[in-house]
């Protein structure tokens, strides 16, 4: 079944891959936090970029290799494996609503998404490309699916690796498990906010906006 988020991708793709479309830039101060924030996401509209939990940096990922076979990649360690399910647990009981979850087809990244959100699909958009210029245009099909709109009511969650993400936006590099939330813009992206599993469960207690 094709997926909807990906199908309107495909129609921003042309103009966004150009050399100089717009690059989003992160917030020294992010824009929304606390109870705006949460009100925010409640109402759907934005996209989750994480970065994958906790790995065992032992292992090492194989050049060529199988996406399929996770005996050749460098994988989730317990430690991660508990925080992508801690992730989830927290945002559902902020009854924050999810919609599509993609991620990329890496074993790493497939594994953080389903613990957390219990789907996810695969999507080669997101799959850091090896051996070629550090530059933005090398994640065009990335820029394409955080510039694309998401429906109210929901948001997207997108499950992805550091380097790709940072080669678009700059600034600090995602920690294992840290999520940007971004807004789609259409022909670019807006950073409103950095969150980690600590910044989840502290929304639960944050005070109403004025």
């Amino acid at each position: 079944m094709r997926n909807p988020l990906l199908m309107g991708a495909m129609a921003l793709a042309l103009a966004l891959a150009a050399p100089g479309a717009p690059v989003a830039q992160t917030r020294t101060n992010p824009s929304l936090a606390g109870a705006d924030l949460l009100a925010a996401l409640r109402a759907g509209g934005y996209i989750l970029y994480f970065r994958h939990a906790d790995t065992d940096w032992s292992q090492k990922d194989t050049p060529g290799m199988n996406f399929d076979d996770c005996a050749v990649q460098r994988n989730l360690a317990d430690k991660g494996r508990e925080h992508a399910r801690q992730i989830g647990d927290a945002i559902r009981a902020l009854d924050i609503p999810i919609g599509p979850v993609l991620a990329s087809p890496l074993c790493r990244t497939m594994e953080t998404a389903v613990l957390a959100f219990g789907r996810a699909d695969k999507t080669p958009a997101v799959v850091e490309q090896r051996g070629a210029p550090a530059t933005p245009e090398r994640y065009a099909a990335l820029r394409t699916l955080l510039s694309t709109p998401v429906a109210p009511a929901a948001n997207t969650v997108i499950v992805g690796h550091a380097y790709p993400y940072y080669s678009l936006v700059g600034g600090q590099y995602l920690e294992e498990g840290e999520a940007d939330v971004v807004r789609p813009r259409g022909a670019d992206f807006e950073v409103v906010a950095r969150v980690g599993l600590k910044q989840w469960r502290d929304l639960a207690t944050a005070p109403a906006g004025r």
